[in-house]
């Protein structure tokens, strides 16, 4: 069983010669299922992620006003879950080709790559995002110099290279293998032991979701206890740092149930692998939620954008912004124009 971030070419089609344990347990209806919906849906989650993604990214561009600290990190945001999903698309041409090798192996590494980087990139902008809305809130006047746009700027690139740094093990391990009973080739991580399995796991429970999980909670109790603490004594609230911090926390929330049902199933998957669950009474559980947990993950990656949009005035107001600007840009331009024309019919 492979929980974690695997391509689904370890997946077998069911017309391939395996063992009949394994054929009972991905029967011809599931697979036929896996083909027919599994690769619109990823076309699908890529299609719109990248015109989303795009979108967010030229608002935060094109904006008249400099970016603030939010800003920063959740355009960092919009740009891996852009990376991600230029990548997807290879994954569905696999599926389509009853997973028999579509892509060399260098694409098994970057795809896969791709699908790390973006999980833990991303989560840690969420994590200093969330920790700057408790520094503005909480801590408003002590950590004021700790809230420079230069350090946020510093604290993404280290992200990214965190991100790369994390997802490293891919690269290493993430090999094509002919696997002859299964008239496939397969793209798995093919770890030198039990022991880098075991290591890889508790990297993704542990690193991957409970730490950055753990700390989230910790700024978002703080920051309703500052809040409260606000509408007590009576103390003039920033409308613009209040609705800030509402996309913040939606975001956040998005990501948490979206990436939540992965990191549950990769707990079963290193449960079963220390013998504290029955692998057997387990594993056609762990086979088909797994996969399915990984394509569900998938759709925060363009659910991001719609998120921004719909979240209310502060994403409005911004395209708002850059329409008016390009109108009065336009504007005087055709002002101009005119001026210009006139002149020289005068003279």
């Amino acid at each position: 069983m492979q929980s974690e971030l695997v391509s689904l070419a370890t997946l077998q089609p069911p017309n391939a010669s395996v063992t009949p344990s394994y054929q009972d347990l991905l029967n011809s209806t599931e697979w036929d299922l896996v083909y027919s919906i599994v690769p619109p849906y990823i076309f699908t989650v890529c299609l719109t992620g990248i015109l989303g993604n795009i979108f967010v990214l030229l608002v935060f561009l094109l904006q008249g006003s400099r970016w603030s600290v939010p800003e920063i990190y959740l355009s960092n945001l919009a740009l891996a879950d852009l990376l991600l999903l230029i990548c997807l698309p290879f994954w569905a041409m696999n599926i389509l080709n009853h997973f028999m090798g579509s892509y060399r192996e260098i694409m098994c590494k970057v795809v896969n790559l791709s699908i790390n980087v973006n999980m833990y990139t991303s989560i840690y902008m969420l994590v200093m995002v969330n920790v700057d809305r408790y520094l503005a809130f909480a801590l408003t006047m002590k950590a004021m110099w700790l809230r420079r746009k230069s350090y946020a700027k510093f604290i993404c690139v280290v992200l990214w290279l965190f991100g790369v740094g994390m997802g490293s093990p891919t690269i290493c391990m993430r090999k094509l293998k002919d696997i002859p009973d299964h008239q496939a080739v397969e793209c798995h991580m093919d770890y030198p032991n039990t022991t880098w399995r075991l290591a890889h796991l508790l990297q993704l429970i542990l690193v991957g979701f409970a730490l950055p999980f753990l700390v989230i909670t910790f700024c978002y109790v703080n920051i309703i206890w500052a809040l409260k603490q606000r509408r007590h004594i009576g103390y003039w609230e920033d409308r613009n740092d209040k609705k800030a911090t509402a996309l913040v926390c939606a975001v956040t929330l998005l990501f948490f149930i979206c990436w939540g049902p992965f990191h549950f199933m990769t707990l079963l998957d290193l449960l079963c692998d220390q013998k504290v669950l029955d692998k057997n009474e387990w594993s056609h559980f762990l086979n088909i939620g797994s996969q399915f947990s990984v394509y569900f993950a998938f759709s925060n990656s363009c659910l991001n954008p719609a998120l921004y949009v719909c979240s209310g005035k502060y994403f409005k107001r911004k395209v708002s912004s850059i329409c008016n600007k390009r109108k009065r840009s336009l504007d005087a331009t055709a002002l101009q124009r005119t001026v210009s024309t006139n002149t020289t019919t005068a003279n």
